[in-house]
């Protein structure tokens, strides 16, 4: 309990999303020192709020900024989550339409040994009815291989 007022200490949980941050807080909140932050807002990268001659940060800008690397583990143990409620019991099935669906990169040249068409699965949560589609992401790796080595 805090002292001050007998209202419960304020944990992590209850950060306020839209609470202004200044440049040191900021930094220490990503754990980066305060030049690289300038050097953020200078490139571009890292928004924020001018308040007369001061600048301030959004807490949920800089949870934005902060990018995910996913690594295959952890995508594997995902992929058999349903993302809406964690049931890990999944159907797997296909969208079908009029014809099959797929998914075709951008940017991929029409006349190839390959067809660079990727098809596209699915599966449904049977618990809240969640549609997860996902595609064969070994044919993706073919494709954007062949596109960077120019065999396309």
């Amino acid at each position: 309990m805090n002292d001050e007022n007998n209202l419960p200490a304020k944990t992590s949980t209850d950060e306020d999303p839209n609470e202004l941050l200044s440049a040191d807080e900021a930094a220490e909140y990503l754990g980066v020192s305060r030049p690289t932050i300038f050097r953020w807002m200078k490139q571009g990268k890292l928004s924020f709020h001018k308040i007369g001659s001061s600048t301030r940060f959004s807490r949920s800008a800089l949870d934005t900024f902060v990018e995910k690397v996913t690594g295959s583990a952890e995508a594997e143990a995902a992929a058999g989550r349903c993302a809406s409620c964690g049931q890990t019991l999944l159907i797997d099935g296909r969208l079908q339409g009029a014809g099959r669906l797929y998914f075709r990169p951008k940017k991929t040249r029409f006349w190839v040994f390959e067809e660079s068409m990727v098809a596209i699965g699915a599966r449904v949560c049977p618990a809240c009815g969640y549609v997860q589609i996902y595609a064969d992401t070994e044919k993706l790796k073919r494709i954007r291989a062949n596109q960077e080595d120019g065999t396309e």
